[in-house]
């Protein structure tokens, strides 16, 4: 049974709505809207909200979204097959007036559709019950079954019926070839053993056995010769045996120096500078300690589409012409064919720059569903509105629906007298310390005092790392200069105690002292770790956090996904709250080692829909950047 079924059109005016079994269809739809489509996260044609399955269609050439919902614990057959034949009727009883695309003429416009729902609901349920569930084959039905027994026993030396034929065929050609082998053997010759091929031998040959023979015949006349030529071109051929330029050693020294030069090639006496990196990062934050956005460009991919286009624009005007107008679609709807070929070659594109797999097949995916149905200009090419779509989808992605801004909730936090508190989790090895230690530096520089909570009584080491990182970071801010106040200060109680409660005492201490901000440093884990992650879930249910930060590399790939969605649900699953607190924001490490592969930003902001608050560049507490998301996309997009 449904619980509703709607049509709507991207402009937000309901069409048409048909209420089953729930009394309101808004709740749902509104999150189907914010989280799916709103998101560019079309990939799959359902969504599950609370206990509802919603599956949707889009209708691109008119701007419609059909959406059925019912209970998830249900299995109905017929959604896909009724969706399909809704959407076909629907468009063509009100073409006229859906194809105005004016809110005037849909808001004037009478859509009765209600008869017409009810019969292709009812036709659908029944398809569904006529189709019989398919039965196993039974032993009788069989083509074994029918065959007789005696048929299908075989006694010790008896020869089935059909190598008895062959060897009676057979017989007259083993008599006349007895001082040799058989006649399909290599070594002798058909006309040398006296058979002839053909029908008037008795035995008729197919093409494939008259071609073998015929090339077993060539062999054998001309392979002598072939193979007595290959042994003299062996024999006369020079034998090359060690180095073609060996290094001569004389005396403990090298007589031959210029082969053993390996040092860096030197122009007018000063060594040849190393081309630039793809990523050119700025150093240093902004003034007033606000975060510098992340910079993707480079001079030298200028400089090689500048070269590249030097070639083309020699071509002649003939082929320059003919190159301007190949793909170009004449006013025509898309179709998944003719976007195959260039969503094939874009998901391997996303691959090759890191993005996952699944998450890649889920974008191209998302994004033929977008284009799927719609009206192109007439000279817009398929590969360009399908990589405008894409790039269109990653920025959507990259700028999920809520952006941590944490200076502001920092000061809201002061209003109400009380610390900010982040907690740092992640894998082993990201960078939580480093990272958190950046971030306290950027907090500094913004005027605000940081109390750091070495909740990592695990590692060994980390009490004292934390340590250093406050030394050092209390040089860079003494409290001379803040009117004798300390803005930051280590609280740690040593190794081998709970860490939960550790960050309530450090929580406590914070309130106490006045600190701004509390930040906690758990120890790292791995995503199947239950114990521990167990541990991390208790430790954010009591001390309930203000935001908590996953801490990822860079450089991972499919690893990234695994990663945050196992954290994600231990999170969920370890909770004792009746609303587990998830992950609220990434901070991504290491950006500055992987050059233009930046797909594992995509990859954790596709799986979590939480957005990437801090990027961390170098190994100076200064390098720590923003995303920027058009960047980001620009570099992905980079051939």
């Amino acid at each position: 049974m449904l619980d509703f079924f709607t049509i709507f059109s991207k402009g937000g005016l309901v069409l048409w709505c048909f209420q089953g079994v729930s009394d309101s269809c808004t709740g749902p739809v509104n999150a189907l809207i914010r989280s799916v489509l709103l998101q560019e996260r079309g990939g799959n044609n359902s969504f599950t909200h609370e206990a509802l399955t919603l599956k949707y269609k889009l209708d691109n050439q008119f701007e419609l979204v059909f959406v059925v919902g019912f209970q998830k614990i249900l299995t109905l057959t017929y959604v896909d097959k009724l969706i399909d034949d809704v959407h076909r009727l629907f468009r063509d009883k009100y073409r006229t007036e859906i194809q105005q695309q004016s809110a005037l003429s849909l808001l004037n416009g009478t859509f009765d559709f209600q008869n017409d729902f009810l019969r292709l609901l009812r036709e659908a349920e029944e398809s569904s019950k006529i189709r019989a569930p398919t039965t196993m084959k039974k032993f009788e039905d069989s083509e074994k079954a029918k065959k007789p027994v005696r048929s299908m026993i075989e006694t010790r030396g008896e020869k089935p019926k059909e190598k008895a034929k062959n060897s009676k065929k057979n017989k007259g050609a083993k008599k006349e070839s007895s001082d040799g082998p058989l006649v399909t053997s290599k070594a002798v010759p058909a006309e040398k053993s006296g058979l002839l091929v053909g029908p008037e031998n008795g035995v008729e040959l197919s093409k494939e056995e008259l071609i073998r023979r015929k090339r077993e015949e060539f062999i054998q006349k001309h392979g002598r010769g072939m193979e007595k030529s290959s042994k003299s071109m062996k024999s006369d051929a020079p034998k090359e045996k060690g180095k073609k330029a060996p290094r001569v050693w004389a005396l403990g020294g090298c007589a031959n120096k210029e082969v053993l030069d390996y040092s860096t090639p030197t122009t007018n006496g000063a060594p040849e500078v190393a081309p630039p990196e793809d990523i050119n990062l700025i150093r240093g934050t902004g003034p007033g300690g606000q975060l510098q956005d992340l910079d993707c460009s480079s001079s030298e991919d200028e400089g090689a589409t500048q070269n590249s286009t030097k070639p083309s624009a020699t071509k002649g005007t003939l082929g320059g012409m003919f190159g301007m107008l190949k793909g170009l679609v004449g006013s025509k709807s898309l179709s998944r064919a003719d976007m195959e070929s260039v969503l094939d070659k874009m998901r391997d594109h996303l691959i090759a720059k890191n993005v996952a797999a699944d998450i890649a097949v889920q974008l191209c995916e998302s994004v033929a569903n977008k284009l799927e149905g719609k009206v192109m200009g007439t000279f817009s090419t398929v590969t360009s509105t399908v990589k405008q779509a894409l790039q269109e989808s990653l920025v959507q992605i990259l700028q999920p629906q809520r952006r941590v801004d944490m200076l502001r909730d920092i000061m809201d936090a002061q209003r109400h007298q009380r610390p900010y508190v982040v907690t740092f989790c992640g894998v082993n090895g990201v960078g939580k310390s480093t990272n958190l230690a950046k971030i306290s530096f950027w907090l500094l520089e913004n005027g605000f005092s940081v109390l750091i909570a070495a909740c990592d009584t695990f590692r060994a080491g980390a009490v004292e790392q934390l340590r250093t990182h406050t030394r050092r970071l209390s040089a860079l801010h003494p409290p001379e200069n803040h009117g004798g106040r300390t803005m930051v200060q280590l609280f740690e109680k040593g190794y081998g105690k709970d860490a939960a409660g550790i960050a309530m005492e450090a929580i406590a201490f914070a309130r106490n002292q006045g600190f701004d901000v509390v930040l906690v440093d758990t120890a790292g884990r791995m995503q199947d770790n239950a114990p521990l992650m167990t541990a991390l879930a208790k430790l954010i249910t009591v001390n309930t956090p203000d935001l908590v930060l996953f801490v990822g590399e860079a450089l991972v790939g499919n690893e990234a996904v695994d990663q945050l969605g196992k954290f994600n649900r231990a999170l969920a699953d370890h909770s004792m709250a009746q609303t587990p607190r998830l992950i609220d924001g990434i901070v991504l490490t290491k950006f500055d080692t992987i050059d233009d592969k930046v797909g594992a930003a995509i990859s954790m902001t596709y799986i979590t829909s939480k957005p990437i608050v801090f990027v961390g560049t170098g190994q100076t507490y200064c390098d720590l950047r923003s995303l920027n998301a058009k960047a980001v996309v620009a570099a992905l997009m980079k051939a």
